[in-house]
């Protein structure tokens, strides 16, 4: 089997998961996430790199570095990036990498403003309200897509 290579971003403010708002985000730790996600990939043949980034310039820089890296997938947790930003939607389009969109809590049972993604039509999946496993579903689910395509 072949192995992938995945980038996983986190949007802002991911960096304070455990103590931001544990009702809507869990108690998991980024950290915590990332080493369930390291776990997961190694046992899929999947090369991971882990990102976070409280500003939105820098998760751009990363995807146009994607294309140099021969990144085979993208999961995104663009976390409030979601509901505005024009600049990862077109970045993510000029990179031509199929990717999904996650997030920790069910968005469309929160604000109305959360029911929005500048990324979901693009998204080859989303993955939202499964706290620290969506993840992992969203891990699970582009290895299957890229591995049957």
């Amino acid at each position: 089997m072949n192995t992938l290579k995945i980038l996983v971003l986190h949007g802002p403010n991911l960096n304070l998961l455990g103590t931001r708002e544990p009702a809507h985000y869990g108690a998991s730790t980024l950290h915590d996430i990332n080493q369930q996600l390291t776990a997961l990939a190694g046992t899929l043949h999947i090369d991971i790199d882990n990102y976070q980034s409280n500003h939105e310039g820098d998760l751009v820089d990363r995807i146009h570095q994607a294309v140099t890296d021969a990144v085979d997938g993208i999961v995104i947790n663009p976390a409030a990036y979601t509901h505005t930003s024009i600049a990862l939607r077109d970045a993510l389009l000029a990179a031509n990498i199929p990717f999904v969109e996650v997030h920790l809590s069910n968005v469309h049972k929160r604000e109305a403003f959360r029911h929005k993604s500048m990324l979901a039509d693009a998204a080859i999946g989303v993955v939202a309200g499964f706290g620290a496993t969506s993840y992992t579903m969203a891990l699970n689910g582009i290895n299957q897509q890229l591995r049957n395509t």
